[in-house]
């Protein structure tokens, strides 16, 4: 029997005690949440959503039908969140994100909100199809920082945009894509995609292996690098040459009954003013924590922030610039003083016999030797060994040692 081509795993990771992502995999419909919120709120939020997306897991006519089908039962699944957080107040604040790929013959349909990701992987290339809804990602956008610098941004976990909290309306993202036979479609959460480089992701999506051993390999390439968060991984493969039979899989905290019973959280809580006000005690916290602004004003102060880091880097990099170039100054001045110290003895271009201050070298275009004193010897009228040793110069502690080695020189025939 062939392997299928679909598989969906949902781990909780090494330090959660609780899985609050929800994963989903079926014959049309690959499915990621990754839930958000103090107490049982996260694993609630995404399962509520997984659970409204699942019926979106049918055949369309269109891929753009696709795509608005799934896009409604994400807003349906926001109501549910209103709805839940109305009932339960211990849940208030809770979200998530919620990203999905449906198939329609050769294209799919895309609906995306959070920072889940979506990949595909073609012809040895990967490429994020999905646009991650981040703070950080809005900085790259308007080129404040590159991709890099975003990767390690002490901000790089602000959420501008998820399924419920206060969201009444959530602007979701859709799209449609073409897809072709050998195409692999990975949906994931952050618990992959912070914690292994997309480098390694291609490399071990490349490898051929089957879907679900794949999908296996790249959790356990998130868990060996330590794997703080939840991690949900959903792959599907494209293969027109076989067919597959599709047990439907729902993962990760949507496959198990939900509890709106509000749970001890696992560790101190920071508020958003705390993170602004005190970012050394931010950077305490695990690094997986989710923060949603609530304001305009909480966006200004961000990006107020990001401009004092941007002008504390700019001051720190011309301190170090100045002190490198006065470090570079203090070296010049004491090698070149040591080399004055020297003297030898050498030829000159007119062929006498002469006195230099400095040493034999030549940095760039510095010459670190000075012709102080021109003699009355020729080179031609030395010997041939004496000609060898003044060729190579011959080298001398002061002055005074270097005009005893001409008075030798005039003495030797």
């Amino acid at each position: 029997m062939s392997a299928p081509l679909s598989s969906a795993i949902s781990h909780v990771g090494r330090i959660r005690t609780e899985n609050q992502d929800s994963g989903y995999v079926g014959a049309h419909l690959a499915f990621v949440a990754d839930g958000m919120g103090g107490h049982a709120g996260g694993d609630v939020a995404s399962a509520i959503v997984t659970r409204r997306a699942r019926e979106a897991d049918r055949a369309y006519e269109t891929a753009e039908e696709a795509a608005a089908a799934l896009a409604d039962r994400l807003r349906e699944g926001n109501d549910g969140l209103q709805q839940a957080m109305v009932e339960h107040p211990e849940l208030s604040g809770m979200g998530t994100t919620a990203s999905g790929v449906i198939r329609v013959g050769d294209r799919v349909g895309i609906a995306h909100i959070g920072d889940s990701r979506i990949y595909r992987y073609r012809v040895g290339a990967l490429e994020q199809l999905s646009t991650d809804h981040t703070f950080v990602q809005k900085l790259v956008d308007a080129g404040r920082i590159t991709r890099e610098e975003a990767e390690h941004h002490p901000r790089r976990n602000v959420v501008m945009r998820v399924l419920g909290n206060v969201e009444t309306n959530p602007e979701i993202d859709t799209m449609v894509e073409e897809t072709f036979p050998g195409d692999r479609w990975l949906v994931c959460s952050d618990g992959l995609s912070s914690y292994v480089d997309e480098e390694r992701i291609r490399a071990i999506l490349e490898q051929g292996l089957d879907t679900p051993s794949t999908v296996q390999r790249l959790v356990n390439e998130s868990l060996s690098r330590g794997a703080p968060d939840n991690v949900t991984v959903v792959l599907v493969d494209i293969d027109d040459r076989r067919t597959s039979s599709v047990e439907p899989t729902t993962v990760g905290s949507a496959a198990a009954p939900i509890s709106y019973e509000a749970v001890e959280p696992e560790r101190t809580s920071v508020s958003l003013s705390q993170l602004l006000l005190h970012p050394r005690q931010s950077r305490l916290q695990p690094a997986f924590e989710h923060f949603e602004p609530e304001s305009e004003e909480f966006l200004q102060e961000l990006l107020a922030e990001q401009r004092r880091m941007r002008r504390n880097r700019r001051i720190s990099w011309g301190v170090g610039a100045v002190l490198a170039i006065a470090l570079f100054t203090i070296v010049s001045v004491t090698f070149y003083g040591w080399t004055q110290d020297r003297y030898f003895v050498g030829v000159n271009d007119d062929g006498q016999v002469a006195i230099y201050q400095g040493i034999q070298q030549q940095i760039g275009p510095i010459v670190l030797a000075t012709e102080i004193e021109q003699t009355d010897i020729a080179f031609e009228s030395l010997s041939p060994f004496n000609q060898r040793n003044v060729e190579q110069t011959l080298s001398a502690g002061s002055l005074a040692a270097a005009q005893a080695i001409v008075e030798r020189l005039e003495r030797t025939p």
